[in-house]
C-alpha cells in the first residue's frame, strides 16, 4: 500500500531495530497490554513469530520503499467479516500525522479489497494521541470495559472503537 508519504509493506524480523527503541521505551509503551521489550530478538519474535501468526497480518510503515520502519500497523482477524486494528509509531515521529495517514489506507484496504464489514480498535482510555487518531478517522467510541486488561501499570478500562463498512464509505463520499 502507498500513501502520500509511506509506504506500507509486510513486516520482516529485520524491521525489529529499527523499532526496538520506542518499543523498549516505557514512556511510548505505557498504554500497551504489556510492558517494554527487553531486547531486539525479544521483539522480532513478537512482531513476527517463528512458528507463524496465524490470525493477523503486520505491516511496517517506511517513508520509501527501501526505508527503515517508522511504525508498524497490525490486523488481527477475529472472524465474520471483522478486523481489529493496532499500531505503533517511533516516538521520534509521533505526532506528525503518520499513524493517521498509514492507518487510513489500510482501513481503506480492509473496506476496499478485501470486503471486510468491520474493523475496530481496543485503546486505554488515557491514550489521548491514539483515541484523537481514531475519532479523526470516523470511528465511533462504542463502549467502555472497566478493568479489561491487568497491565504492567496495573488494572485497566478499555475504550472499543469500530467502524462499519458502509460509514467508511459514506465518509468517502462526502465532499469535505
Amino acid at each position: 500500500m502507498i500513501t502520500p508519504r509511506f509506504v506500507l509493506r509486510k513486516l520482516t524480523r529485520a524491521d525489529a531495530p529499527a523499532l526496538y527503541p520506542s518499543f523498549a521505551d516505557p514512556v511510548v509503551m505505557r498504554w500497551w497490554s504489556r510492558g517494554p521489550f527487553l531486547s531486539v530478538e525479544e521483539l522480532a519474535e513478537w512482531l513476527v513469530p517463528s512458528t507463524g501468526w496465524e490470525k493477523g497480518r503486520s505491516w511496517a510503515v517506511t517513508e520509501g520503499e527501501g526505508g527503515s520502519a517508522i511504525g508498524r500497523l497490525a490486523a488481527i482477524d477475529r472472524g465474520d467479516g471483522i478486523t481489529e486494528l493496532a499500531h505503533l509509531v517511533i516516538r521520534e515521529r509521533q505526532g506528525q500525522g503518520v499513524a493517521r495517514e498509514a492507518l487510513g489506507a489500510l482501513v481503506d484496504h480492509l473496506f476496499g479489497i478485501e470486503q471486510r464489514r468491520r474493523v475496530f480498535a481496543d485503546t486505554d482510555p488515557d491514550n489521548l494521541a491514539s483515541n484523537r487518531v481514531l475519532q479523526s478517522l470516523g470511528f465511533v467510541c462504542e463502549g467502555r470495559l472497566r478493568e479489561q486488561w491487568t497491565t504492567h501499570i496495573g488494572r485497566r478500562d478499555s475504550l472499543i472503537w469500530g467502524l462499519l463498512d458502509h460509514e467508511w464509505q459514506s465518509r468517502a463520499q462526502s465532499p469535505n
